[in-house]
């Protein structure tokens, strides 16, 4: 590697006017379990690194039942996924954080580098898609929040500029009568990223088995992730049965844009979506049913 020099700002303020001073010539670090190795493949060779681990703002994960679940970008992996609440109330973004990497790997990654590293496999970026989640952008003279949606521009490329910083994740609390599920499939069980993925989440009318929303994201089938809401409209107003399942499966599956390599053809990328689709929706949809059931 070349020589860089290492920065470990306390304050936003600072880590924001170090950003301001180097632009393109700088790179954030948080957990470094991607940025460190592609600086010793050569991949990148910054002039300096910010260290933000010890920023507050970053470190933040709040959440009471009146405001949003705030999930900032230098939280570890681990950190998020042992939070009761998360497993108790987001248990779609939990699932998935749950399967990112190894123990140890989650012992330093963050939510936001997994965001921030843009990888159309990433685990957490899918459930947080359906659960509606904002980016809270932040830059020396102006601060913003962009749907997720907008957040990706395609493989390891986002809408940050070089003076601006991710402070964390924004997640809506989820509606009464809500459930999703996240399923990948991998070639290994751990240590291994997606060949495709899928989240679902869907909520119920008050009072009746009617789909009143549903959300479908796919990951590792396209430049970046992405909803479905072609599929989506086939769910809502309807109470949901294999045909439909089966038909918004087949929809998903047909927006899907894989590529072809040594890890899977276009075509089986495809019919994975199919297959992880359906049971995300029924696995999703088994879970609204038992929460009903036990309502009576």
């Amino acid at each position: 590697m070349r020589n860089f020099e290492y920065y470990s700002p306390v304050t936003l303020k600072a880590g924001l006017t170090l950003l301001a001073h180097y632009g393109e010539q700088v790179k954030v670090l948080a957990g470094g379990t991607d940025l460190i190795v592609q600086m010793k493949a050569g991949k990148v060779s910054p002039a300096a690194l910010i260290d933000v681990k010890k920023i507050a703002e970053l470190n933040r994960l709040e959440w009471n039942s009146q405001d949003n679940l705030f999930i900032g970008a230098a939280v570890p992996l681990s950190r998020v996924a042992a939070w009761p609440e998360l497993k108790t109330q987001f248990r779609l973004l939990y699932d998935a954080c749950a399967m990112i990497g190894s123990f140890q790997l989650r012992n330093r990654g963050t939510v936001g580098g997994n965001i921030c590293n843009a990888a159309p496999s990433a685990d957490s970026i899918p459930p947080l898609l359906c659960l509606g989640a904002k980016a809270q952008v932040a830059s020396s003279i102006n601060m913003r929040k962009v749907p997720l949606e907008d957040f990706f521009i395609g493989p390891g490329k986002t809408i940050l500029t070089p003076t601006e910083l991710l402070i964390g994740i924004e997640v809506p609390a989820p509606p009464a009568r809500s459930a999703g599920a996240y399923l990948r499939h991998t070639p290994r069980v751990d240590m291994d990223i997606a060949v495709a993925g899928a989240a679902v989440f869907l909520t119920l009318e008050d009072e009746t088995s009617v789909c009143k929303e549903a959300r479908i994201a796919l990951g590792a089938v396209a430049p970046k992730a992405i909803r479905v809401p072609i599929a989506e409209a086939v769910l809502k107003g309807k109470v949901l049965t294999n045909q439909t399942i089966s038909e918004a499966a087949a929809i998903a599956a047909e927006t899907a844009k894989p590529i072809f390599d040594v890890r899977g053809s276009a075509e089986y990328r495809k019919e994975l979506v199919k297959v992880l689709t359906s049971r995300a929706l029924k696995q999703a949809w088994d879970t609204l049913q038992k929460n009903a059931r036990e309502e009576i």
